[in-house]
């Protein structure tokens, strides 16, 4: 029988408890998650790949979760990686609507890859990538937002 792989994608500028949430979650229903830390053209990262990626690493240390960076169309990479699956995690209705359009292209460029989609843990909604950069821009210790510490030691 076929693993059961999740393609979790995002740019995870930071990768938050939010997302961390998300992973926990699908834990259960898959075999392996793979995190994926994608390339956007339109942004310029704030934390370094190479560290968030080792962030990623530590945090999930000992599950069955691996963490790459791509920089390809995600149904692609996923479809690569041997997932059938892409998790996303949704905060409210705006991250719905936006998702729901990337879901159906995403099916369209690879048959058969379906999007699962879990609901953000209510406690963790309103944190986002954006506002934990601004924080931290501004000089306010975010770990309390993040699943590991990015100060540095």
């Amino acid at each position: 029988m076929d693993k059961k792989i999740a393609f979790f994608p995002g740019s995870f500028d930071p990768f938050t408890k939010g997302h961390e949430d998300i992973v926990l979650r699908a834990l259960p229903l898959f075999d392996e998650v793979i995190v994926g830390i994608g390339h956007n053209a339109n942004k310029a990262r704030y934390f370094p790949i190479e560290k968030m990626i080792a962030w990623i690493e530590e945090t999930f240390a000992g599950k069955n979760v691996r963490v790459i960076a791509y920089n390809q169309l995600t149904a692609t990479v996923a479809n690569e990686m041997g997932a059938k699956f892409l998790l996303r995690g949704l905060r409210n209705t705006t991250d719905f609507e936006y998702e729901n359009s990337i879901s159906q292209v995403n099916r369209h460029l690879v048959q058969g890859m379906e999007t699962v989609f879990l609901i953000t843990s209510p406690h963790l909604a309103p944190i986002s990538s954006t506002i934990i950069r601004d924080l931290h821009r501004y000089g306010t210790n975010v770990n309390e937002f993040l699943p590991y510490s990015i100060e540095e030691k």
